[in-house]
């Protein structure tokens, strides 16, 4: 699969909050002290199997390969290991909703998105979720690369790198038990980002809110992934 125009919106946050919604199999992953929890909106093309060729649209539907995607997530380490874990991913695939909660236990959910690119390089996105029996969330933003920030990779030890170089995530089956994604792919490339914030309603449901705070920014225009799954941790 390939990410394309996403925007890293995060936020510090102090460990005892989050330790009160991460799970007790996982151990919180901090910098300097302080853990962080992510925002983040995308599109996603080439979603498939290896060797087997993108799905094509439906009669009436979203094409299957090619959606927008929003998650939440913060860091967290398995055996030392730096990783991902999401408290939520909206979608406007449902096929992509229903592989994915069944298969893979990862907390996907519906939702109505839209994102265009608008005038002088920004990018509208909207979305709101339509999940039935599911929390409310809804997100509406402006974002864009800023001008004259040169694209680098994040250097190992800045907090940049924290953020994005992970390279598995991790979920809990039905029964509790650890279950690990591997991801694959080259080295983030980032820019400085500035970011317009309509709504923002994705973590009213876990009891934290950010309405007041300025998120840190970085857009990254594409990355090429490969990921496999249900390794037992």
């Amino acid at each position: 699969m390939s990410w394309h125009d996403l925007l890293f919106m995060h936020w510090p946050i102090e460990p005892a909050l989050l330790r009160k919604i991460v799970p007790g199999q996982f151990e919180l992953d901090d910098y300097q002290g302080k853990a962080w929890l992510g925002i983040v909106p995308f599109r996603m093309t080439g979603v498939r199997p290896r060797c087997v060729p993108a799905l094509p649209r439906f009669a009436g539907s979203l094409n299957p390969s090619a959606f927008l995607e929003l998650n939440v997530r913060t860091y967290v380490t398995v055996d030392r290991r730096p990783s991902v874990l999401f408290f939520s991913l909206d979608a406007e695939s449902w096929l992509a909703v229903w592989g994915a909660r069944r298969f893979f236990h990862l907390p996907y959910f519906g939702a109505q998105m839209r994102c265009e690119r608008i005038t002088d390089g920004w990018f509208d996105y909207n979305s709101r979720r339509i999940h039935r029996d599911a929390p409310p969330a809804s997100l509406s933003i402006r974002y864009r690369p800023r001008s004259g920030g040169e694209p680098r990779s994040g250097e190992p030890g800045t907090l940049e790198h924290f953020l994005t170089e992970r390279y598995c995530l991790y979920t809990l089956n039905s029964r509790g038990r650890v279950l690990r994604g591997e991801i694959h792919h080259r080295p983030w490339i980032l820019q400085d980002a500035e970011c317009e914030i309509n709504q923002l309603e994705m973590t009213e449901m876990m009891g934290l809110e950010f309405a007041e705070q300025p998120p840190l920014l970085h857009f990254a225009r594409r990355l090429d992934v490969v990921a496999w799954w249900n390794v037992l941790a």
